[in-house]
């Protein structure tokens, strides 16, 4: 008796790995997430080892979280995988703020990222 399966959000040729909670803001992560829309994921991976962005480390996790989902999990070929879509949501913003001058209040907002890959097998065209 027991449920029935979900269905699967994404097609049958593709993977995807959400992250959570990335402490940056929503805007820097859109400019890492960039460098690697619609790029072969060894080329994205290599964009993302040597960048020089702070962020870039976490995002690095997330594609190779998408490819081992891949692999493992829907038994595509690493060596066809395209990095499909990558987009980037906001997240909870923390609010704080310090003191200023004449009894006034300055705002700090500490904003918090997401980032969803998703990665596709393509067959190459010879």
């Amino acid at each position: 008796m027991g449920k029935d399966k979900n269905p699967r959000r994404v097609a049958e040729n593709e993977a995807m790995a959400k992250l959570r909670m990335l402490k940056t803001s929503p805007q820097k992560l859109n400019l890492v997430a960039g460098l690697i829309r619609g790029k072969k994921v060894d080329k994205a991976l290599n964009e993302l080892t040597f960048s020089k962005k702070r962020i870039a480390g976490d995002v690095k996790k997330c594609l190779q979280s998408a490819i081992a989902n891949a692999e493992n999990n829907h038994n595509l070929d690493v060596d066809e995988l395209v990095v499909a879509e990558a987009y980037v949501g906001k997240n909870l913003t923390m609010k704080r703020g310090r003191p200023r001058a004449r009894g006034r209040f300055g705002k700090i907002m500490k904003p918090f990222a997401e980032i969803t890959i998703l990665v596709r097998q393509v067959e190459e065209q010879a």
